[in-house]
Formats: structure tokens, sequence, C-alpha cells
């Protein structure tokens, strides 16, 4: 009998080896230690704040939270405030009434079969209510220092804008990136691209002539050859990210 084993996904970037080493070295010169702007103070906080930034921007997920986990940090405390209580602290947040009841639901399931710890792994992390697989591979790096490529817009955007890991769907891009990416910059790599896509290579239109990598860079919507110089930013804010 022939067995046919599946071949295993073609990985296309428009650049080669040294360039990939390249453009991650500028990175990570421009931003040494790049965070990500979602405000939390534990696991858990950070679980919830990822899973409320669906379909919105970071700050105003941050300017709703602050509030919300100075009463309630943990799953317990979250719990006892209650669904309609939740509710009113984030209705400024799209989606916000389904969002409240996957705040309660994932708190209840942390309680009844985690001991109310946010678990370490992703399989666990996804049986979470309003967790996937993205906000999952946040938290495992985020807070357990786990290198991951969580692809959002801006990754998926930039993956594909600027050909560097092509795809179709974010399960793709993510599984690309995870091969093309240099492996000691992978830790960091998500949230460099995520910043880069947030304030350089913007959605609308993108701002060549501050890019680093404007040179490198193989995108058919490039609009300048010059890098931007080569420095390192001032550290970030946490909590005043615009969109």
């Amino acid at each position: 009998m022939i067995v046919h084993r599946k071949k295993p996904a073609t990985v296309r970037s428009a650049y080669c080896e040294a360039e990939r080493e390249e453009i991650f070295r500028r990175f990570c010169v421009q931003r040494p230690e790049p965070r990500g702007e979602l405000e939390h103070t534990n696991p858990f906080t950070l679980v919830v704040a990822v899973a409320l930034s669906a379909q919105a921007t970071d700050a105003g997920v941050n300017k709703a939270t602050r509030a919300l986990f100075k009463i309630a940090d943990t799953p317990e405390k979250m719990l006892a405030l209650g669904e309609e209580r939740v509710r009113d602290y984030i209705k400024t947040i799209g989606l916000y009434r389904n969002k409240a009841k996957n705040v309660i639901a994932l708190s209840q399931i942390l309680i009844e079969k985690f001991g109310g710890v946010v678990p370490q792994t992703r399989d666990e992390l996804v049986t979470l209510p309003g967790v996937g697989r993205k906000t999952a591979n946040v938290v495992l790096s985020m807070a357990f220092g786990q290198a991951t490529m969580a692809v959002d817009t801006h990754i998926f955007r930039i993956a594909n804008r600027i050909r560097l890991a092509p795809g179709k769907t974010p399960d793709e891009v993510e599984e690309r990136l995870m091969k093309v990416v240099p492996k000691h910059y992978l830790y960091h790599a998500h949230h460099w691209l995520i910043l880069h896509g947030r304030y350089t290579c913007k959605a609308r239109k993108p701002e060549c002539e501050r890019c680093v990598i404007a040179d490198i860079c193989k995108s058919p919507e490039k609009t300048c050859d010059v890098p931007a110089p080569l420095v390192e930013l001032p550290r970030q804010v946490i909590g005043e990210a615009v969109e």
C-alpha cells in the first residue's frame, strides 16, 4: 500500500537568509526590548486584555481595563464581580456584551479546571472562551517567555505586503514566519513586526521615508529606497499607544 504523506508548507520569502538577518538586526537596534502595549499586571489580566483587544485598539482596551483590573485582577475576583458589572467597565469596547460573557466564562473555567492559574500551553489556553490561537500566542510570549508568533492584522499585512512570509491565512503566515525569522531574533520578532506595522508600515499609507529597512524592502508599494537613520527609539510608554 502506498502512503501519501502531506507535504510541508513551502517556505516562501522574497528575502535570502542574509537579508532576513539584516532586517531583524535593524529592528533590534531600533527597539532592543520591544514590548506589547496592553496594560496588565499578571498572566490572568493579560489573558483578559488580549481577549478584549479583538477588533479594538490597545489604547481603547487600556482605558477600559485600568479601573476593572484594580478591583478584579484574579479569576475569583472577576467571577465575583459578575457579567453585568464587567459589561459596565468595558462598554466602550466593541462587542463588549459578548466579551463580558467570555471573561466571566473563562474566569470560571480557570478556577474549575486550572486551580485559578493561567495554563502555559497553547492547547490548554485555546479551550478558554474568547481565546484563540493568536491570543494564546501573545500570552505564551508575554507572560511565559516562549518564542511564538502571534499573527494579528498588522503582522498579517506586513508579512504579505513586504513579501517576508506571504500567506492566505494567519495560520499560514505564522507557520512561514516561524521558519524564515532567524532563530536568535524569534522571541521579539512578533513585537517588532507589530510595532513596525502600527507606526511605520501603516495600513492606509506606509511611511517609507521613516523605515529602517527601506533599502531592503521588496514591497511593490514601496515609495522610498533610502532607509531612515538606524538609531534606538525612545523607550515605549505603555498605555499611551496610538493606532
